[in-house]
């Protein structure tokens, strides 16, 4: 059976575990000729810089050919061609197709459509399991574990498919807290938190948090999404919201590490950067050797 990566709920809590392990192996050694003869297809329909150009350096770096497009209108799509004749025909060229794509619920079609294994990097505010990877490998990285995590998650909660991803992998684990922090326009989705209700997983929701920062050990910052609002009205009300400084980090745990999916806009003022405690930028690092994981993973190559 073809080994798909669309949901991060089509991974297992030993198939996260089996990513780490790979991860690491890649850190060590990034270089390793495991894609020699193997071409992958990057069909990037939406904009992207870190997931597309980590997924382009993971082939290189593991000695593949690398076919695709990074943006639709340079693609048949502008022709008229359907998603499903686009998916068929690149499957014959390729041995495995990362696609992003605006629309939820793309990349699950696109699975049924193709030949070869298919990887999600991204489909609309739905999901974006090759970041949730890298998201837990940061925090298993910084933290030792990926049990017994309070996760704070800022900012775009309604929209933000990296929390959603995380959510749902993190309550895999051992004991995880959530500490949902949003303006009421964009709040966790109720099936999230009627997810973790089913589980008995505790959450809480606040509108500020720099009263309780001090009990994280992760604060996941995100940007508010201008793309996902119709309304620019609504956007303008809502985005700046939260503004991660640095004088608010003074009584956090030695541990707390601050994660951001990037791009950002203005969430993280710049004077954070500096802090030991910043790690967006090692983790969008982390995101190349995660991508290598998932590669070798998918293709059965480690």
């Amino acid at each position: 059976m073809t080994k798909h990566l669309i949901s991060i709920t089509d991974y297992s809590k030993e198939d996260y575990m089996r990513i780490m392990e790979l991860a690491a192996d890649f850190e060590a050694n990034p270089n390793q000729n495991l894609l020699d003869g193997k071409v992958v297809a990057s069909m990037f329909f939406e904009p992207s810089t870190r997931t597309r150009l980590s997924f382009e350096t993971a082939i290189s770096r593991l000695g593949g050919r690398i076919i695709g497009f990074t943006d639709s209108s340079s693609s048949s799509v502008t022709k008229g061609e359907t998603l499903h004749d686009t998916i068929k025909m690149v499957s014959g060229y390729a041995d495995m197709i990362v696609m992003r794509h605006p629309l939820e619920g793309s990349a699950r079609y696109a699975s049924e459509v193709s030949d070869v294994p298919v990887i999600n990097a991204g489909d609309g505010a739905n999901q974006h399991p090759t970041q949730t990877l890298l998201d837990l490998y940061s925090i298993y990285k910084t933290q030792g574990t990926l049990d017994n995590q309070n996760i704070f998650m800022v900012g775009d909660l309604k929209y933000g498919r990296t929390v959603h991803s995380l959510l749902m992998a993190m309550s895999q684990f051992e004991n995880p807290i959530f500490n949902f922090i949003a303006p009421k326009e964009l709040e966790m989705p109720k099936e999230y938190k009627q997810y973790l209700d089913s589980k008995g997983i505790k959450y809480y929701e606040h509108s500020e948090f720099t009263d309780i920062i001090s009990e994280a050990d992760i604060v996941y910052m995100t940007r508010v999404q201008r793309e996902r609002f119709s309304d620019p009205i609504e956007y303008e009300k809502v985005k700046n919201v939260y503004i991660l400084r640095n004088s608010m980090l003074e009584n956090t745990k030695e541990n707390m590490r601050i994660l951001h999916p990037l791009p950002r806009v203005n969430e993280i003022h710049v004077d954070v950067d500096p802090n030991p405690k910043a790690y967006y930028f090692d983790q969008a690092l982390n995101g190349m050797y995660t991508r290598e994981a998932i590669i070798a993973h998918t293709l059965g190559l480690k």
